[in-house]
This record gives structure tokens, sequence and C-alpha cells, in this order.
């Protein structure tokens, strides 16, 4: 769009334009912004390619000296519009030279506060991590980003309003490959900087992050990984029921397992031996019954001693009825909800435990509409879910008088 000089006036082209191109005049070179605006894509785009540092430095100057709002939005469009075109063009904000500019200072001063701008990167990043803009690199970009910014105590607040840590949970995963092995890195290091913050505690607290933690742990090899889990651990094992729960969860033996192997860390060494005198302490806390009180609760059930103790079901049957049978309930929720077999079988056994032992425990289960979830298991897949979903009905169809004439 060729201008000239006379006709530079607010009635002739518009207060935008006019405006832009007056300060132009006066103190850049006109003769870019002339050539560039209003120009098709492809032309662009050669414009850039052949002279790009140039035209970055106008932008960067207008935005820096002009603070009229129509000529501040002008501009940031025609930046945007190069940025979506080819986002490569990034590089041109730190050509060699623009080195003595500081290109960033114009775009900050837009913004009120620097936390404006933590809080707009932030909520970027979890829309990242929602939505990844690129199957491979954004949400490894994502987590590196927020692997730094996170030691920021308002990056922390400003990650748990966004509703970011829950983004995290799924990535808690074993790692088969090198680019996974690093996503699961940085995000177990996220983890461990939110387990310093005590609201990102109570999320994590309510969600699968210490399952996933553990068995990540038991999986992997890479001592990095190993390192930053145990750390989190430690950090969160005297937080609220944390302790119990990975009582629960095995953790005990899996760090057995771990002080066997040769790591070189001595961190890591270290924070494994205050790890296992946690875990004694919560272990001499806590009796049988809380001890499986959390194993249900958690819904990671697996045949621990207790499950086929008589003992253990003699003297803790009334423990059942605390809050209108809440453990009942919540195994028959996992009836419903469960997809691991071992779960279910163990569970199914649970409930005939309780049949054959409580005196009531026919009438109570029947109410709980209980059989039918178990019937729907006995054509499972699994032999074991199968076994013990049928002792579970016969008890449940003998009552306790003869359910103890059925071998589990």
């Amino acid at each position: 769009m060729a201008i000239d000089q006379a006709e530079l006036s607010t009635e002739q082209v518009g207060d935008r334009i006019s405006l832009l191109f007056s300060f132009c005049l006066l103190r850049f070179d006109s003769e870019l912004l002339r050539r560039y605006d209003n120009r098709p894509e492809s032309y662009r785009a050669q414009l850039l390619d052949d002279d790009g540092p140039a035209y970055v430095r106008v932008f960067v100057s207008i935005l820096r000296d002009i603070f009229k709002e129509e000529t501040v939005e002008y501009v940031l469009a025609l930046i945007d519009e190069m940025l979506t075109a080819n986002p490569k063009r990034a590089r041109l904000f730190h050509d060699d030279s623009l080195a003595s500019e500081d290109t960033y200072e114009p775009f900050l001063r837009k913004i009120t506060t620097i936390d404006d701008v933590l809080d707009g990167l932030v909520k970027w990043l979890c829309a990242q991590l929602k939505n990844p803009s690129h199957p491979s690199r954004a949400v490894q970009t994502s987590v590196n980003c927020l692997a730094t910014l996170l030691k920021e105590p308002k990056v922390k607040s400003s990650f748990v309003q966004a509703d970011g840590v829950k983004l995290l949970i799924p990535l808690i995963s074993p790692a088969s490959t090198q680019q996974s092995i690093q996503i699961l890195y940085k995000t177990c290091f996220c983890v461990w900087l939110l387990s310093y913050y005590e609201p990102a505690i109570e999320f994590l607290a309510t969600s699968r992050t210490l399952p996933r933690l553990i068995d990540v742990v038991k999986s992997s090899t890479k001592e990095k990984v190993v390192r930053v889990v145990i750390l989190t651990l430690k950090n969160l094992l005297h937080k609220g029921t944390f302790g119990a729960q990975m009582v629960g969860l095995g953790l005990p033996q899996v760090v057995q397992s771990l002080k066997s192997q040769a790591w070189s860390d001595e961190d890591l060494l270290d924070a494994l031996n205050q790890l296992e005198e946690g875990l004694k302490d919560n272990i001499k806390k806590l009796s049988s019954f809380d001890k499986y009180k959390q194993e249900v609760l958690l819904g990671h059930l697996d045949w621990s001693p207790m499950h086929k103790d008589v003992n253990f079901w003699r003297e803790n049957i009334t423990s059942f009825e605390e809050n209108d049978f809440k453990l009942l309930r919540v195994l028959i929720t996992i009836l419903d909800s469960s997809s691991d077999p071992r779960a279910l079988a163990v569970a199914c056994f649970d409930l005939s435990q309780f049949i054959q032992h409580h005196p009531a425990g026919r009438v109570i289960v029947t109410d709980l509409k209980a059989k039918e979830r178990v019937m729907k298991l006995m054509n499972h897949e699994n032999a074991e879910v199968t076994k013990y979903s049928l002792l579970c009905i016969q008890r449940l169809f003998l009552g306790a008088k003869y359910a103890s004439f059925l071998q589990a």
C-alpha cells in the first residue's frame, strides 16, 4: 500500500494507520512498513526471509514508543500473523543484530505485573497439557517449563488454582523410550516441587498420585527417576494419611528391594534410609484393621495375610459396622468399578468372609445389593475371580450356619 506523506491524516487513512505511519516516518524506515502492510502472506514471507530482523526492530520499536491502544493492537496483530504463519520466525527476535535491544520488554510492559505474565503462561502450559498443539513436542516442552517455573511460590499457586495438578497425574507411568523417560522424570520433578506446597498436597492426597509414583519406582531403572520419586515420597510421608497409604500400598517392601540395589547417588541412599525408618514408625502405629481399611479405601486389594487370617475376621468383624458398613460398601463399589482381576477376587473373598463371620452377614450383604454384582463375576475370564465369586455366592445362599463347610 503506497502512501505519500501528504496523505497521512486521520480523516484520509484512519486514526490507527496514520498514527502508526507518522511515527515510522519520524523514527524508522517507513519503506519497510510500506512494503509489508496489506500484502499477501507469500509476499510478506519473502520480505521476512530477506530482512526479518529489520522488521522485528520496527515492530518492537513501535511497541516500545507508542502507547495508543489501537496502534499497539495493530502491531501485535501483525506480529501474531507473522508467528502463526511460521512459528520458527520467533528466532528473528534473537538475531545477533538485535543483541543490544531488549526485545521482550515492550511485550511485558503491556501487561500490568509480572504476576499477570506468570498467570498467563501457566494457563497456556495447562492448555498444552490438556490439548497439545503438537503431537510430540507440546507436552515435553510444557513439562520442562513447569519443572523450572514451579520453583516459584507464585507459580505453584497459579498452577494449583488452574487445576493443573490433575494434568500431571496421567504422565506418571512407567516409561519405555528416552523421550518418555525424560517426560516422566520432569513430571516427577514437578510433583516433588509441589510436595512442598500444602494446597497441592491436599490434591495429591485425593488423587491416584501415590499408587502411580510407587508403580514407577518399582519398575524404573533410571537412577534420576528413582531418586526424585523417593525424595517426593519422603516429603509426603508425614503429611496427613500418606504414611498409612504407603504402608497399605506395600511401599516398605519396595524400599527394601531398592536398598539392595547398587545406587551411586548418596542423596538417594540417604532418602531410602529415612523413608524406611518413617515407614516402620507408621507400621507400629497401625493395627491390622487400620492396614486393612487403608487397603480397601485405596482400592488396592491384594492377598496380604490378613484376608485369609481367621483371627483377623473374628477379632475385627464388628469394626465393619462402622459408618453404616462403609468398608462393605467400598468393597461392593470395587466390584463395579475395578478392572484389576486381583482386586475383584479379593473383594469377593472378603465379602464371603464377612458373611461367614458376622451373625447377620448374609442379610447385610443382601441388603447392600451385593448379590447381583458378585453373580456377574461368575463368568469372568479370570479363574481367580470366578473361584471367589462362586464362593461368595455359595456362602450368601447358605448363610453363616453352613458357610464354614466351604473352603476358600
